[in-house]
C-alpha cells in the first residue's frame, strides 16, 4: 500500500513545505499555508507508447509534418482572433473570470456553435437540468455535442477515451479530483494533479481542451501558478456585470499574440459578438459639454475609437483628488506635470478625474493626446467639436511624439466620418490625399492648445 505524508501547501502560489509556516517564503503572503495529504503512487512506465515522444527518437525539423495541425475555426470571429486563428488540435486552453460574467455561457455557446464535430461538455458545478435550460433559454441545438456530469478525472478520461471528441470542455478545474490523491477537491495539489492528467490526454490524443478556472479576490487565478505554466492558452473574461459589454483578453498564447482582445456583448439569448466596437464606444448623443474627446487606439491589430472623459474641478476639501478608470494614474500624474511645467496651467488646486468610456483599460500611449485634450477643454470649460479625433504619444518636454501602426488609426477614423484628426509632425508615410478629413500634425502640446483654443 502507497504511504501517505503530510504536506504543506501555499493556497496563493503553491509553494510546499514540511512544516507549517505563517508567512510563505515565495510570496510573502501570511495565512496561507493549509495541510494536506499526499500519496504516493508508484508510476508506470509509459514513454515508449506516447506519441508525443515518438517513441523516445528524435526526429529534425524537416520531418515534422503541419498538416495535422490544421486548426478548427468556430463561428465565433472573436474567439477564432484571440486564439490566434482558431482552435489548435491538442492545445490546452484555461479561461478565467469573476462568477457570473459568463464563462460557462461562453463555453457552452463554443460547443452548440461546432456543428460536425465530437464534443463532450463535462460539469462539475451545474446539474444536467441547469445547463439544459441555459441551452434552450440561448435557443442553442447542436446534437454531437455530449454532457457529463462528474467531478472524478479518472472516470472523465475513460469516458473521453471511449467517445473520442475533438473538443472537450472542463467546467470547472476547481470541481475535479483525482483518485490518485486523497485532497480535498479544489485544493493546489489537486489542482495540479488534474491539470497534469488533462494536459497529457490532450498531448496524446489530440483533444483541444477548455478549462474553465476560478479567480481569488486579486483577480489572479486560483490555483497554483504552475497550471497557468502548464497550459499553452490562457485566457481573462472580464468586464462588469452591471455593463453589457465583456472581453476577452489573452494572458498567454502559445500559438499566437498575446495582444489581441474580443468583445461581447450579453443579452438574454447569451453572448454576442461585436463586430464594430468603436460605433459601441463612442456615445452617439453627446451634448456640448467639455472633457470629451475621441481617442484612436489599437488593441492587438484591431484599431479603436473610443471616448475619453476628464473633469477638472477646483479642489473643495484641501487635498485635490487624482482618479483614473481605464487609464494609468501615474501616467495621468505625469501628463499633469507636462502641462503644468511646459503651458503653465495649474491644477495642483484641482480634482482631475479621467473616464474610458465602455469599460475598456487602455495602456496605448497614443492615447496621450487625447486625454491632454480632454483635460485642456475641462480646464477651459470649452466643448470640442465631436468630428475630431486625436492619435499621439505626448513625451516629458512636452513633444507629441510618433505613433506606430498610423494607417488603421485614420482609416478607422476615415470610415466612422471623422472630419478632423490630430497626430504627431513626426509620423512619416501619411498622405492626406488617401483620407478625406483633415490631417493636423502638431509638434508639441503647446499647439495642439493653440490649434483648438486659440
Amino acid at each position: 500500500m502507497a504511504k501517505a505524508k503530510t504536506v504543506y501547501f501555499c493556497q496563493n502560489c503553491g509553494y510546499d513545505a514540511v512544516k507549517w509556516l505563517g508567512k510563505c517564503p515565495s510570496c510573502q503572503e501570511w495565512n496561507t499555508f493549509v495541510e494536506e495529504k499526499v500519496v504516493a503512487t508508484k508510476a508506470k512506465n509509459n514513454y515508449a507508447d506516447s506519441p508525443i515522444s515518438s517513441a523516445g527518437k528524435a526526429v529534425s525539423f524537416e520531418e515534422i509534418d503541419l498538416d495535422k495541425q490544421k486548426r478548427l475555426l468556430t463561428l465565433d470571429s472573436e474567439i477564432n482572433r484571440v486564439l490566434g486563428g482558431g482552435i489548435v488540435h491538442g492545445s490546452i486552453t484555461l479561461i478565467g473570470g469573476e462568477p457570473g460574467i459568463g464563462k460557462s455561457t461562453l463555453l457552452l455557446q463554443l460547443a452548440m456553435n461546432l456543428h460536425g464535430l465530437s464534443l463532450l461538455y463535462v460539469s462539475g458545478e451545474e446539474s444536467a437540468q441547469q445547463i439544459k435550460m441555459r441551452a434552450d433559454r440561448m435557443e442553442l441545438k447542436n446534437p454531437d455535442c455530449l454532457l457529463l456530469i462528474e467531478t472524478d478525472t479518472g472516470r472523465i478520461l475513460k469516458e473521453a477515451k471511449k467517445i473520442e471528441p475533438q473538443v472537450m470542455i472542463i467546467d470547472s478545474i476547481q470541481t475535479l479530483h483525482s483518485p490518485m490523491l486523497e485532497s480535498t477537491p479544489g485544493s493546489v495539489s489537486q489542482i495540479r494533479e488534474c491539470a497534469g492528467e488533462l494536459q497529457r490526454f490532450a498531448k496524446e490524443s489530440g483533444t483541444a481542451v477548455f478549462i474553465v478556472g476560478h479567480i481569488t479576490k486579486d483577480g489572479t487565478i486560483a490555483g497554483p501558478k504552475v497550471l497557468e505554466h502548464m497550459v499553452d492558452t490562457v485566457l481573462q473574461f472580464e468586464g462588469d456585470r452591471n455593463h453589457t459589454y465583456r472581453i476577452l483578453r489573452t494572458q498567454k498564447n502559445r500559438f499566437g499574440s498575446t495582444a489581441e482582445i474580443g468583445i461581447y456583448e450579453m443579452h438574454q439569448k447569451g453572448l454576442r459578438t461585436v463586430t464594430n466596437p468603436s460605433e459601441l464606444l463612442i456615445s452617439e448623443t453627446r451634448a456640448d459639454l467639455s472633457g470629451i474627446t475621441i481617442a484612436a487606439t489599437m488593441e492587438g491589430l484591431r484599431p479603436l475609437l473610443i471616448e475619453t472623459q476628464a473633469l477638472v474641478s477646483p479642489a473643495v476639501y484641501g487635498t485635490p483628488q487624482r482618479s483614473a478608470t481605464g487609464f494609468d494614474l501615474r501616467r495621468l500624474s505625469m501628463l499633469l506635470a507636462v502641462l503644468e511645467k511646459r503651458c503653465g496651467f495649474k491644477f495642483g488646486d484641482k480634482d482631475v478625474f479621467i473616464n474610458i468610456a465602455g469599460g475598456i483599460r487602455v495602456e496605448d500611449p497614443a492615447i496621450d493626446l487625447s486625454v491632454i485634450a480632454a483635460l485642456l477643454s475641462s480646464f477651459e470649460d470649452i466643448p470640442l467639436p465631436a468630428s475630431v479625433c486625436m492619435a499621439g504619444e505626448v513625451g516629458l518636454s512636452g513633444e507629441v511624439r510618433s505613433i506606430n501602426r498610423i494607417d488603421q488609426r485614420l482609416a478607422e477614423a476615415n470610415r466612422l466620418g471623422f472630419k478632423k484628426m490630430f497626430l504627431s509632425k513626426t509620423n512619416k508615410g501619411v498622405d492626406p490625399k488617401d483620407y478625406e478629413m483633415q490631417l493636423i500634425k502638431v509638434g508639441s502640446v503647446y499647439d495642439l492648445y493653440q490649434a483648438l483654443f486659440k
